[in-house]
């Protein structure tokens, strides 16, 4: 074997062990959930075998956590965050559009106002958000739930970071031809931009599907009650039924890791294609 080899196979055994090591929290997760009650953390001390490996298995967990309202808050998940990933790519991508086409006054003020405003932490902006949003009547609703979500500034960055890299000959020639700003946006540069879109869909999905803080301030009522805040209905002041716990946070796990292991390729053309410069 050549020294090359000797490295490469060496780098795919590094690799392997640091995706093993992300992956077995989940692993952990998943068998956790298809354990008896009372088998849970028998045999974490001390770590053997069977500390990742059941002896016995039970869909208990998995078909307890359908019998209350976790079904509800799924629902809620999912019809939350399919509005904000279509109402917030209507807004960042306009908003990007702008941004990188249009020459207003006070343009490079507002992208850096913008790019401010994503690197500040949204626990920051939370409670004054919440008192903005109650006093516009807007607790436990559906409104109350997606506004935040929809004005993303990572996303309206990527998407105006691949605006600037479309060639201006496209738009001058559409002016020539006399179509107006909607038109170049709408027929020119969202055909284009269709990696930079799904990027931003992804960015936006996950970001309301791991709301946590937000969905608990905003929408505590069980009608409205999401995903991630109805886990918490498995546990009280006394006890904590951890077989359910472990079993809704597989649920919540799953839908995006699919969606991310789907999209990822898209998503990594487009952080590609996004060093344009102006």
């Amino acid at each position: 074997m050549t020294e090359h080899s000797r490295l490469r196979w060496l780098r795919l055994a590094v690799i392997v062990m640091i995706a093993a090591l992300f992956f077995l929290p989940l692993w952990w997760m998943a068998v956790s959930a298809m354990r008896p009650g009372d088998a849970i953390f028998r045999y974490l001390s001390p770590l053997s075998p069977w500390s990742f490996l059941p002896r016995e298995w039970t869909a208990e967990h998995m078909l307890g956590i359908w019998q209350g309202s976790f079904g509800r808050a799924i629902f809620n998940s999912i019809f939350v965050t399919l509005v904000t990933v279509i109402g917030g790519l209507a807004v960042c991508s306009t908003a990007a559009f702008a941004l990188a086409v249009i020459d207003f006054p006070f343009r490079k003020s507002v992208f850096f106002v913008m790019v401010i405003s994503f690197l500040i932490p949204f626990d920051a902006i939370a409670v004054p958000l919440y008192g903005i949003m109650r006093l516009l009547d807007l607790q436990n609703t559906y409104t109350g739930l997606i506004l935040p979500g929809i004005g993303n500034g990572l996303a309206v960055f990527l998407l105006r970071q691949f605006f600037i890299g479309i060639p201006k000959d496209l738009r001058e020639a559409a002016f020539v031809d006399g179509m107006g700003w909607f038109g170049i946006f709408w027929r020119i540069y969202l055909p284009l931009s269709g990696p930079a879109m799904l990027s931003a869909a992804l960015i936006l999905f996950v970001f309301q599907w791991q709301a946590y803080l937000w969905p608990l301030l905003i929408a505590p009522s069980p009608e409205y009650k999401v995903a991630a805040v109805a886990i918490a209905q498995f546990s009280n002041e006394y006890q904590a039924n951890f077989g359910l716990i472990f079993a809704a946070s597989l649920v919540i796990s799953i839908i995006p890791m699919v969606v991310l292991t789907i999209l990822q390729r898209y998503y990594s053309t487009s952080v590609a294609s996004t060093g344009g410069k102006e």
